[in-house]
């Protein structure tokens, strides 16, 4: 199974810290070099540049609101300037849910910011990335197990951006495969990041967690595995795909 990433190389959106994290270190220890965009967390990307570099490899971070189409072709330029010119993988990971309202609750700024972060900033990166992505190139979505289910208390929006993302990845697999690009997405459950530990109460966590298949809430690292999967060779024949990480609590 061809894994190997060696001379490509990748942007990662919100790659600072948890999933986006683990995601850059997926992608770097298969020998890519990775551009980690981050917003508000620059020492967490610092460290995760700092920790790439350790391991013997290569990576940069760029500070960049990817709700913004300035910010979005200020990340792109300066992050081919630094690594030749050419992008052979994007990872849209950047999202969040923000606050958990209900329907009666949200007003329309806090719509407009939940679609902005979750799927405006797809549209936003991967519009600006087309240029610079070679035939044989990869995009990889982060949607959510909420994309599916409608989400927990107070997440309509947040779901609801995240089933367009679903359904974004599905019509840019086909439009882009005039270009030999491949477009995916991987849709996390329960997953033990901060995310949760903001948003979801522990009785909450533990309850969820005892319904999966598995046992146990989902690690960073089980859904960056299957980011570097569909990012690289391995998966060529894969395309227009949601993979769900959830340790089998929904099953599609």
């Amino acid at each position: 199974m061809n894994t190997d990433l060696s001379g490509k190389v990748a942007l990662v959106t919100g790659g600072g810290r948890d999933i986006g994290r683990w995601i850059v270190y997926a992608l770097a220890k298969a020998g890519a070099s990775v551009i980690v965009n981050y917003h508000s967390s620059k020492n967490a990307a610092d460290e995760t540049v700092a920790k790439v570099a350790s391991s013997g490899g290569r990576a940069i971070a760029i500070k960049a609101d990817v709700t913004q189409a300035a910010d979005v072709n200020r990340l792109l330029t300066e992050g081919m300037k630094a690594f030749g010119g050419s992008l052979d993988i994007l990872v849209n990971n950047a999202g969040g849910l923000l606050a958990r309202k209900k329907l009666d609750e949200m007003d329309e700024a806090f719509w407009d910011a939940v679609m902005a972060v979750n799927l405006k900033s797809v549209f936003l990166v991967s519009q600006a990335a087309l240029p610079y992505m070679k035939p044989g190139g990869t995009i990889v979505n982060l949607a959510s197990l909420a994309a599916r289910d409608g989400g927990g208390g107070g997440s309509i929006a947040y779901a609801t951006s995240k089933g367009g993302v679903l359904t974004m990845t599905r019509g840019m697999a086909k439009e882009l495969s005039a270009r030999n690009i491949r477009v995916n997405c991987v849709s996390p459950g329960l997953i033990n990041t901060t995310f949760h530990d903001t948003f979801t109460p522990d009785n909450v966590r533990k309850m969820v967690a005892g319904k999966t298949a598995v046992g146990r809430e989902g690690e960073s690292e089980d859904v960056a595995n299957i980011v570097a999967f569909l990012a690289s060779d391995a998966s060529a024949y894969v395309n227009g795909e949601s993979v769900e990480v959830n340790g089998g609590l929904y099953f599609v």
